[in-house]
């Protein structure tokens, strides 16, 4: 624990009782709080236990909690589902959780304005599933939308599979309600679709990783839901193939795919052993998975034909098509357990998420390849090759003890960092930076940037007590 912070009492969790109930206050139970020290980053040095964990139900709690909390200079940091991959919702200084999990509320489907209004503890996966009955849907889509809240979703504006054609969280959020770190209930935009009255504060609390308020209600904005999928498996003997394609199938084509997805071999048979499961890959040593929709079948055919044309002509000796339910499902499944294969494979990983010019893309991946001989170590990689999001993996390798590892890791980061920068990338595209990547944060931005956000934190929050010991190192 920091001189800075005071430890929570027994007199303070007394307090939390009162605001939150006695049932909604874990304390002095080890084997609770552990389940809110980490999320799902596997390396154990980014993990911390909370003093106390509280389950607030409204934004009033959430309020009360924050004033008693600056009162005691007390830490307090809030946390969704867990799901996130920067160490964001962690207690670095323990303190108190918020955990939002009992927030989990539809509020209110608009279906006149195409809006939805929903707590922040509402799984992302189940926005959608109360929508499509309705032929609506919320585009912001993350890779795991099964389990993460929207809550975190709005904190890291996350991204996802989909983003090369509807974009990020952020493009979605019209209205947000947030109680600041003083304890004040902030209640910005609403049900409109442009606004430029006064400061685009929306905008800032997105992607905030939770340090600049808790968000309460999120209203999002909807978009039709597509009359019809299909999914192309493409499969090229070498990667600079597969990459160099993806800006032909935009400028060539002409068509904005749902999704372009690029997966290594190595990256593909660790899924497939994962999931038992069988994929043409034998003579593969790069894929690309583009999902195309639209509002009929017949123009996601004539897309798909067009898109699975330009990937032969470039290099792409087998395509296939994926055009029901069933079989969408079993390729996209490859591709999204990829990380959980690897977690499987060794708890010795750091799952990366940098973002790249995507012309920038196949020249990076030389020198990804580069990088891999220098420290005779696996760096599979894959990702969102549409927007340039890739998530480049490096492994410990069989022959490396755990002591190695951990002494070489920090130089293997920061020199792909370094890359991802001489390319004009960023060294986190959709993870955010959380206490995993924060003292590689002066990489990308120059002290002055840094400068202009420490003033920003320091103004909504005077006395850093809101999820501290992230972003900056």
């Amino acid at each position: 624990m920091t001189g800075r912070y005071n430890r929570v009492t027994v007199e303070t969790v007394r307090l939390l009782e009162e605001i939150s109930g006695r049932s909604n206050v874990i304390f002095d139970d080890r084997e609770k709080l552990e389940a809110y020290s980490h999320d799902e980053v596997a390396e154990k040095a980014y993990h911390a236990m909370p003093e106390v964990v509280v389950k607030p139900k409204s934004a009033e709690e959430i309020a009360k909690i924050m004033k008693l909390a600056n009162e005691r200079l007390i830490p307090v940091t809030p946390r969704g589902a867990g799901s996130g991959l920067s160490g964001g919702a962690i207690p670095q200084y323990g303190g108190i959780v918020v955990s939002l999990e009992k927030m989990n509320r539809i509020l209110d489907i608009d279906l006149e304005n195409l809006m939805v209004t929903v707590e922040p503890g509402v799984v992302t996966n189940h926005i959608n599933e109360v929508l499509k009955d309705k032929g609506l849907m919320f585009a912001g889509y993350p890779m795991s939308l099964e389990t993460c809240f929207i809550g975190g979703n709005v904190a890291e504006n996350a991204g996802g599979g989909k983003a090369i054609k509807y974009g990020v969280t952020s493009r979605y959020i019209t209205g947000l309600e947030v109680v600041s770190p003083t304890g004040e209930i902030l209640r910005l935009g609403g049900k409109v679709r442009k606004d430029v009255t006064g400061y685009d504060l929306i905008h800032l609390f997105t992607g905030s990783e939770g340090t600049l308020g808790i968000f309460t209600k999120i209203t999002l904005s909807l978009l039709p839901l597509p009359g019809a999928r299909a999914v192309l498996l493409c499969l090229f003997k070498s990667t600079r193939e597969a990459i160099a394609v993806v800006p032909k199938l935009l400028r060539v084509g002409r068509i904005i795919p749902t999704s372009i997805e690029y997966m290594d071999r190595l990256s593909v048979v660790t899924s497939c052993e994962y999931l038992n499961e069988e994929l043409p890959y034998r003579e593969s040593e790069a894929m690309l998975l583009i999902e195309i929709d639209g509002k009929n079948i017949e123009e996601v055919e004539r897309d798909y034909e067009t898109l699975g044309d330009i990937c032969t002509r470039n290099g792409a000796f087998e395509v296939y098509v994926a055009d029901n339910r069933t079989t969408i499902d079993r390729v996209w499944n490859v591709r999204k357990n990829i990380a959980e294969a690897f977690k499987v494979k060794t708890a010795h990983q750091s799952l990366e998420d940098i973002v790249i010019p995507t012309a920038s893309i196949p020249d990076f991946m030389e020198k990804l390849e580069g990088l891999q001989k220098k420290y005779k170590l696996p760096i599979p990689c894959y990702g969102h090759a549409g927007d340039g999001n890739l998530h480049a993996t490096p492994l410990k390798p069989d022959d490396w003890s755990p002591e190695k590892w951990e002494k070489n890791i920090d130089a293997i980061l920061t020199e792909l960092y370094r890359i991802t920068a001489g390319f004009g990338g960023k060294i986190s595209g959709e993870h955010g930076i959380g206490n995993k990547r924060k003292k590689y944060i002066g990489i990308n931005l120059e002290p002055s940037v840094i400068s202009v956000m420490k003033s920003i934190k320091k103004a909504l929050d005077p006395n850093e007590i809101l999820n501290p010991g992230k972003i900056f190192p």
